[in-house]
Parts: structure tokens; sequence; C-alpha cells
């Protein structure tokens, strides 16, 4: 086992007229065996320093947030909804009747032509689920004015001719020749042509020919 030594140096300072010494040691050499020591030893430097992973930022959920709860048994309101509607609706023409003397009686004709009018009714309807619940008239009118139809009846009266003579001689209970003495109460101005029975007895010669006189 080596022994260190220690060296001295000694000083001396003249103070106050007396005389100080002081003895100054340094320190002893260091061992082998504290060097290999020393060199042995890691130095740990700043950047190897262990570093601490930062924290990742947690799950975020991907369940979806219900707009509104839904209470169990809850009845909704029913929906109702209002709108104007307007409807067409047909307006029959009437029809007038005009005598006419220029027609044979019995006979109709149409002279104007009747046209079926318009009238536009506007209704407020309530509808409730889609289901219509009320419906109430607010305004009506007369669109297309209808348009009366004309008809014109004949009262002229057809003269009748009884079918033993030929020429008109008219159908009564009795016929005499228009001038003559017979008081009638038809007449019938000659001469006509019997072709069946004389029932007027109006061919008094019996030539075939009535009321030649």
């Amino acid at each position: 086992m080596k022994i260190a030594l220690v060296s001295a140096a000694v000083l001396t300072l003249l103070c106050c007229g007396g005389t100080i010494v002081a003895a100054i040691v340094s320190p002893p050499p260091a061992t082998e065996t504290e060097n290999k020591a020393a060199k042995a030893a890691p130095t740990i430097s700043a950047a190897d320093e262990p570093t601490t992973a930062p924290a990742s930022d947690p799950p975020r959920s991907t369940t979806p947030t219900p707009s509104a709860a839904v209470t169990p048994g809850a009845v909704s309101a029913p929906v109702v909804d209002t709108r104007t509607v307007k409807e067409k609706q047909k307006i029959n023409y009437q029809t007038r009747t005009v005598k006419d003397s220029s027609l044979r009686k019995g006979t109709r004709k149409v002279t104007t032509r009747g046209v079926p009018g318009v009238r536009t009714v506007t209704y407020e309807i309530t509808l409730t689920d889609g289901v219509q619940t009320a419906k109430k008239l607010i305004g009506s009118q007369i669109t297309k004015a209808p348009i009366t139809q004309v008809v014109r009846v004949g009262t002229k009266q057809e003269r009748q001719c009884d079918p033993n003579y030929s020429g008109c001689v008219p159908i009564a209970s009795d016929v005499d020749c228009a001038g003559g003495s017979g008081n009638g109460p038809a007449y019938v101005q000659g001469p006509v042509r019997v072709i069946g029975s004389d029932i007027y007895d109006l061919d008094r010669d019996g030539d075939g020919i009535g009321c030649d006189d």
C-alpha cells in the first residue's frame, strides 16, 4: 500500500511586529482506483434524458345525440291545415216558348239554342292529419251566364179535306156550295170532283162534278 505524501509550503508573514507561520496543504493526488472509477461512470447529457410521451386525446363518442327526448306513451298533437279551393258548377238554361201563326199547328221549332252557364264557388276546407274535416262556402260568382232556349210553336190551322172529293171539301157536319141556298155550317167553292160518295150532295145533276152551277 502506497502512502500519499503531503507536501507543505511554509509561508512566513510579518504582521504587527510578530511572525505568523502558516502551512498550505495541497490535496493528495488521486489514486489509480479512483481514476478508474471516474472513467467507468457514464456521462448523462440533457439529450439522453428520457422524454415523456404526450398524452393523446380521449376517443370521441360516435353515438348520435337524439334531437328530442320522446316520452313513452305521449300522443302527438294533430296537424291542422286550412286552405281555399274553387269549384265550377253547371247552371242549367231555361226554355221559353213562343207561339208562331206561320207554323202549322203542333209544330215546334228551336230558333235559339240554349247554352248552360257556369258558376264558380269558393270553399274554405280544413284538413286534420291530411283528412278533410270541414268545408265552408265563402263565395259564389256566375262566371258565364246561361243562354235561354227559344222554341216557336205553330198555331196555324191546317184545312182538313174530305177524301170523297178531289179538291178540298172541308170535313163538317154539313157542307154546301158557296153562294147557294144551303145553310152550312161549312161551304165549298166549286167545282169539285166526286171521287167517292157524295155525302154532302154537292153533285145534284149527277155528272160527277159538284158545285158547278
